[in-house]
């Protein structure tokens, strides 16, 4: 379903309401298509393929990086995932009780846990990605091979710099402060 805005119009109307506000256009407008395109693709593969697989995208995203990884602990899953601990707990628990996923306690740190595919699991990765696939380049069906190989390595500096540089431009934008803690954006109740 098309949303009601065009980018085009989007980015019109942000050049219009920040007016003479020095900003830098060009990035602006690239970190912001590459969340909208992240929408999009996420909400096209989540109404389609993965849809019909009854997975939520989470969930594809943590099969996927169990299945090219192999047997890993829930942190570094987590981490790979790009979602919390507290966040896996639930997608395993659920991929668990599929029959997708096991969770076994580490060989020798009894306080960790490993995630691996079960044969299911494999199996059904296997069934599933050619069709994940298939919509991954229904989506990159107007930009040519070397398009998509650019945008990839664009892609790619993008979250290099922020992995190298960012905890160093965190630090420094808060003055050396701890942040605050994250909210949900609910106020207090008094």
């Amino acid at each position: 379903m098309p949303s009601q805005r065009s980018i085009s119009e989007a980015e019109k109307l942000a050049e219009a309401k920040l007016g003479g506000i020095p900003v830098r256009r060009e990035q602006m407008a690239a970190v912001a298509n590459i969340y909208r395109a992240a929408s999009a693709v996420r909400q096209h593969l989540e109404n389609s393929v993965l849809r019909g697989s009854d997975l939520t995208w989470t969930a594809f995203v943590v099969l996927w990086v169990v299945w090219v990884w192999g047997e890993s602990e829930t942190r570094h899953v987590a981490e790979e995932a790009g979602i919390s601990k507290g966040t896996l707990t639930g997608v395993a628990r659920t991929l668990v009780s599929r029959g997708l996923l096991r969770r076994a306690g580490h060989p020798t740190d009894g306080r960790l846990v490993l995630l691996a595919l079960t044969d299911e699991g494999e199996d059904f990765m296997r069934e599933v990605f050619p069709a994940f696939n298939d919509e991954e380049a229904f989506v990159t069906s107007r930009l040519s091979d070397d398009e998509c190989s650019g945008l990839a390595d664009g892609l790619r500096k993008v979250v290099l710099q922020v992995e190298e540089s960012g905890e160093e431009r965190r630090q420094s934008l808060l003055n050396g402060e701890a942040p605050t803690p994250r909210r949900s954006g609910r106020r207090p109740t008094s």
